[in-house]
């Protein structure tokens, strides 16, 4: 024992024995920070391991620098280099427990509300504890003062502190292998910054965000009003005037925007053993107020839901590489539904999801899209079981919106977002209503389960706003965000589908998803125009009354008997009603047969239809990657001021009590303050043990 403790004194008083000591030391703390500091979502052992590993190869390469200095100075290097990244640690920890997020260089550039905010409020949210990240810079300090440990002035060679530097790269290399075998296109398709920290480490999120960031300025700082010419042209040569039939009829409803996570128009009407999977959705859906599209398809890239919502907020495209709510929802200026509502029409404008605001960037990106509302996890009650993987469960979130939906001043723009229709389709025994599928496809299987509860819930949601009185005066929107089955499971598919093999054809109509509208007395009825997401934001604008001739926006009104009805996929492929582009095959759209041989015409027609869809994507890009709406002043808007929002608990509580005195046109107000949540019925078993549940107050 005596030898063994000998032998570690020895190896502490050379350079490289302190210098492992300071690196152990850094990462049981980085460690411990990621555990308890952050809602990381470790989940299995991988997860769990990697979140070890990742500390190391930052810590080598950091804290490696200093052994390229002699003497003492590289010893004290050490100290503060760890203290350096100590103190980064603390600023995340920090900015992360009242934001859910951790700090982008686009945060500290702009020095917006959220960080004014966090300096205002750092002596409450601090916690004693918050200083163990400095124990061991204290203690590695005070070694060095009292001289527990000797300094080794030995010379400590160059081609050594390179091999640990390369250690620390050659382990990086392998911790990113591993990572994208657990997670693929973890850099790539970025959604939540999380992830990048569960899998990579802090140091290695800091210096992707850095150089992505880089990314953007470089493009954004070249940037000039000149690259508008082309948009603006390609726009007003595309513009598909309003349907007079529809035009304004919405003026002054409620609307409510309800995202239906992962669902695909093949489940609408569908039937497992005889019975309706989506009984209440197909009601809605034949419903003779609700216009319903059959040809409507999802046009999302990488970014998936994030990419949904940009189109239907902005009628722009997502990015063909990652998303643009996470890469510029930060610093774009973007003239988007909630802003305008609220500038035109005078509009409350509300988002509401049972997860993090992390999410997507959500917590920036909605304040750049002009939200002053963004109901998050922490404003719900939390009840046993209330979390299905990627937030709370449809029946729980939805009852709960109910409390906020009513306190609303009215006219509002309320958006939904489900969550429980994701993969891998996770839910409990008790709320599964309909047995799986039986493909043999695990992932696949359990999809019409969540659709079911999906649709419970939205009955249930649909019968408090019967019950409620919001259903006479509001338009529903519903849509599905993009596939929840991919095409690589396909033999699955074919079974769902009760075909023998599919075709590149039906993997392209495979890409449907629902998106109807229903409004008290409107004339309704099954529509068969083509169209995508791209189209939604321009459609909801005739029926509002509102002219979007001189926004840029790169859909038409799905109404409008003058549009086009090209539909272009995220890749660059299409859908017409007469022809379909997929996977490099051509098809005719009416019947699916295969065009083999094309004839000149229809060679011409094709490149046609190419040059639209290929100029449509790369304009929309072009305006995205460059923050081209920075240098178009729209009439009668005004540029959004993302200071203007804040999504922290107490004061966004206290924001809308404030704005309910003031207006006194919420549903609650004219219910003379008596609350209609209790006409909000569920099934939910997970609220049964709790009769009162208790909100957050302002």
């Amino acid at each position: 024992m005596k030898t063994a403790l000998q032998k570690l004194r020895r190896g502490l008083n050379t350079k490289l024995g302190f210098f492992l000591l300071v690196v152990l030391l850094f990462c049981i703390k980085s460690y411990w920070a990621y555990q308890n500091e952050f809602n990381l979502g470790v989940k299995g052992s991988m997860q769990h391991f990697l979140l070890a590993f990742n500390t190391i190869p930052g810590a080598l390469i950091f804290l490696g620098i200093a052994l390229y200095f002699r003497g003492r100075l590289s010893y004290w290097l050490m100290i503060i280099i760890n203290a350096l990244l100590s103190t980064w640690l603390f600023a995340n920890i920090l900015y992360y427990r009242e934001f859910s997020d951790f700090i982008t260089f686009n945060v500290i550039k702009g020095s917006g509300a959220a960080s004014n905010n966090l300096g205002k409020s750092l002596m409450g949210i601090m916690r004693p504890e918050d200083f163990l990240v400095y124990a061991d810079v204290i203690i590695l300090a005070l070694i060095l003062l009292f001289h527990v440990i000797r300094v080794d002035m030995r010379y400590f060679k160059i081609r050594y502190a390179m091999t640990v530097t390369m250690l620390g790269l050659v382990l990086f290399g392998a911790n990113l292998g591993m990572a994208e075998k657990d997670r693929s296109q973890l850099l790539t398709r970025t959604f939540d910054n999380n992830y990048i920290v569960k899998y990579l480490g802090l140091q290695a999120y800091t210096i992707y965000d850095g150089v992505k960031t880089t990314h953007n300025s470089v493009i954004k700082a070249q940037a000039n009003q000149n690259e508008l010419k082309p948009v603006l042209n390609f726009i007003h040569h595309n513009y598909a005037g309003p349907n007079i039939q529809y035009e304004g009829v919405a003026k002054g409803k409620n609307i409510f925007v309800i995202h239906l996570e992962s669902l695909q128009q093949f489940m609408i009407d569908y039937k497992q053993d005889g019975q309706e999977v989506m009984p209440n959705l197909n009601r809605l859906y034949h419903a003779n107020d609700t216009l319903a599209f059959d040809n409507f398809f999802h046009q999302v890239g990488q970014g998936k839901t994030a990419d949904a919502e940009t189109m239907l907020e902005n009628s722009l495209f997502g990015l063909p590489e990652g998303s643009a709510m996470v890469t510029d929802g930060t610093t774009n200026t973007f003239q988007s539904a909630p802003a305008l509502l609220h500038q035109k029409l005078g509009y409350t404008t509300a988002s509401f999801h049972g997860d993090v605001p992390s999410f997507w960037n959500r917590d920036n990106a909605y304040k750049s899209f002009g939200y002053q509302y963004f109901f998050s996890k922490e404003y719900f009650p939390k009840t046993k079981d209330y979390d299905a993987g990627y937030g709370m469960k449809d029946k729980i979130f939805m009852k709960e919106t109910a409390h906020y939906i009513e306190q609303l001043p009215q006219p509002f723009y309320a958006k939904i977002i489900t969550v429980t229709n994701h993969y891998p389709y996770i839910l409990d025994k008790q709320n599964k209503d309909i047995e799986p599928w039986k493909t043999g496809d695990d992932t696949v299987d359990p999809y019409v389960q969540t659709a079911r509860y999906l649709d419970e819930a939205l009955g249930e949601f649909l019968d408090y706003l019967d019950k409620s009185g919001l259903r006479q005066n509001s338009v529903l929107v519903l849509y599905g965000d993009h596939y929840g089955i991919s095409n690589n499971h396909q033999p699955a598919v074919a079974q769902i589908l009760h075909k023998k093999k599919l075709t590149n054809y039906d993997l392209a109509m495979f890409q449907k998803v629902p998106f109807m509208i229903n409004m008290p007395g409107l004339k309704g009825g099954i529509d068969h125009t083509y169209g995508g997401e791209i189209d939604v934001l321009p459609t909801l604008e005739d029926l509002l009354g509102i002219s979007s001739k001189n926004y840029i926006q790169f859909g038409q009104d799905l109404l409008s008997p003058e549009r086009n009805q090209i539909v272009p996929f995220r890749n660059g492929d299409w859908v017409t009603p007469k022809y379909t582009k997929y996977n490099g095959d051509y098809f005719y759209t009416k019947n699916g047969k295969q065009i083999t041989k094309a004839t000149s015409k229809q060679k011409a027609e094709f490149s046609k239809i190419q040059k639209y869809v290929t100029t449509d994507l790369g304009l929309s890009d072009r305006v995205v990657n460059g923050d081209l709406l920075r240098f178009y002043k729209l009439p009668g808007f005004k540029k959004v001021n993302k200071k203007d929002y804040t999504y922290n608990l107490k004061k966004s509580l206290q924001n809308l009590k404030k704005q309910q005195k003031k207006q006194k046109t919420s549903l609650k107000t004219e219910n003379d303050n008596q609350s209609t949540f209790d006409e909000y019925t569920t099934n939910a078993p997970e609220l049964k043990d709790y009769p009162k549940l208790t909100f957050p107050k302002p």
